[in-house]
């Protein structure tokens, strides 16, 4: 099972900046997850949010924002002075943080407009065998695959709740839409995993990529399932704790 550092080691460090994604790779990650939106300019900058203004205090659309502007903003002193200063990345930066022996996993978080700029910029960083795409819209899954069939993609999905916020286990019927989109994997809350999701998933030849465990016990059980991918926002404590057990 393979370590993937959600939004970069973002337990420590603000999360989806250069800063993150480099004290990943040094926590010794194997992977770092990224969310990307697209700018009115055009521009692809790694944000979770479609507005600024949890990381930064400054409320603007990144889909109305020039990417100049974005960059303005300070999106490291919300999570501790240290950071002071830090920027909204573009993705080619993180890109460029990228170890040759490491992956990427780039979240889409806006539509479908998104998909060409995307496939130009992976194009000519030369590290589209290093690059996973996900997302939880299956029309930009489906979409960025027919446009690169060589790079994988996974599709995300949450799971449902109960009246008491339970999961829901999640079922075939998922497995078989990522089968006919021809994706390469499935992305899905930990709690909604069950051995027989699990085995649906191994036995139609997907990929499967469980997000966001801090909880060394459930990251067992998850790789004891034979989970490929595990997002944590502490990469570095996780790996030592599985480890350790």
């Amino acid at each position: 099972m393979e370590i993937v550092a959600h939004r970069g080691a973002s337990f420590l460090a603000p999360e989806n900046t250069l800063v993150a994604a480099n004290l990943a790779w040094e926590l010794g990650a194997d992977a770092v997850e990224v969310d990307v939106y697209l700018t009115h300019d055009r521009r692809i900058v790694v944000i979770h949010d479609e507005n600024a203004l949890r990381t930064s205090g400054k409320d603007m659309l990144v889909a109305e924002s020039r990417s100049g502007e974005l960059r303005s903003l300070d999106v490291g002193s919300l999570k501790a002075k240290k950071y002071a200063g830090e920027k909204i990345p573009f993705l080619e930066e993180v890109l460029d943080t990228l170890p040759k022996d490491k992956t990427l996993f780039v979240e889409v978080k806006c539509g479908t407009q998104i998909l060409e700029p995307l496939k130009e910029l992976l194009i000519k960083s030369g590290k589209q065998s290093q690059v996973i795409v996900i997302s939880f819209d299956y029309e930009v899954a489906v979409g960025f695959k027919k446009l690169q069939p060589k790079i994988p993609v996974h599709f995300l999905k949450s799971s449902e709740k109960d009246q008491h916020g339970a999961r829901a286990a999640y079922q075939q019927e998922l497995v078989d839409q990522a089968l006919a989109g021809k994706l390469d994997g499935l992305g899905v809350h930990y709690a909604g995993v069950t051995q027989s999701f699990a085995q649906a998933v191994r036995k139609a030849g997907l990929e499967l990529y469980v997000w966001t465990v801090d909880d060394p016990f459930e990251a067992k059980r998850l790789k004891d399932l034979g989970t490929d991918w595990l997002a944590t926002n502490r990469p570095g404590w996780m790996r030592e704790q599985l480890e350790g057990q």
